[in-house]
């Protein structure tokens, strides 16, 4: 399964579905913010790995909570919305809450539901990212490559259908990231190069333009 396939897929549609009930969003907010938050994870993720003690950590994590029954059972997701926010509390440190603000900005979702809502998509990400570890025969120190894989896997495809709108923000989001490489910080190369430009972002087109597209204009 690519990552398109995740945001785009079932799953990503079912997790879509819960959060425009339970927080009176629209559904294709929902899948517009883990069209940008899940590179942005696997990211975070992939920058972790580099150190040794985090990839086993992560390793881990990912063998004892996430082996990707979730995504046969998204229904699961509204109940770890507290175990989603502690992930993220992990995984951007310090910066989690510039990360909310900035794709709050973006998606047009309110700061008081894009916490709970990124908690509600963050453990669908993990049990993604734990069943291609499972189907790849990865370990910790496979992880790095696996997660750069993925992220270069969605890319790629993004780039080969841009007439679709997840695919275009997807292809400016992980265009934005990989240019920036060497900055080694994924919420400069994501969130700064792409979304960080705010209203000016959308008055150029750009990810404000695409978001735009899918959201119906709003």
């Amino acid at each position: 399964m690519s990552l398109i396939d995740l945001i785009t897929g079932n799953a990503g549609t079912q997790v879509a579905e819960q959060a425009e009930n339970k927080f009176g969003i629209q559904k294709n907010q929902v899948i517009a913010l883990l069209a940008v938050a899940a590179p942005l994870v696997i990211s975070y993720l992939r920058n972790k790995s580099q150190d040794a003690n985090e990839a086993e950590a992560l390793n881990q994590a990912l063998d004892r909570d996430h082996d990707g029954s979730v995504l046969n059972d998204p229904s699961q997701l509204e109940a770890r919305q507290q175990e989603g926010g502690s992930i993220l509390d992990h995984i951007f440190g310090g910066q989690k809450a510039q990360v909310e603000n900035s794709l709050s900005e973006q998606t047009g979702i309110s700061m008081n539901k894009i916490g709970p809502i990124l908690g509600m998509l963050a453990p669908l990400i993990m049990g993604y990212i734990g069943r291609e570890k499972q189907s790849n025969g990865v370990n910790s120190g496979g992880l790095g490559d696996l997660l750069g894989g993925i992220l270069g896997g969605a890319q790629n495809q993004a780039q080969a259908q841009p007439s679709n709108p997840i695919n275009d923000i997807l292809g400016q989001v992980l265009g934005g990231g990989q240019q920036q490489q060497s900055s080694g910080n994924p919420l400069n190369d994501i969130l700064g190069q792409v979304l960080g430009g705010g209203q000016q972002q959308q008055q150029q087109g750009g990810l404000g333009g695409l978001l735009g597209s899918i959201l119906g204009g709003r």
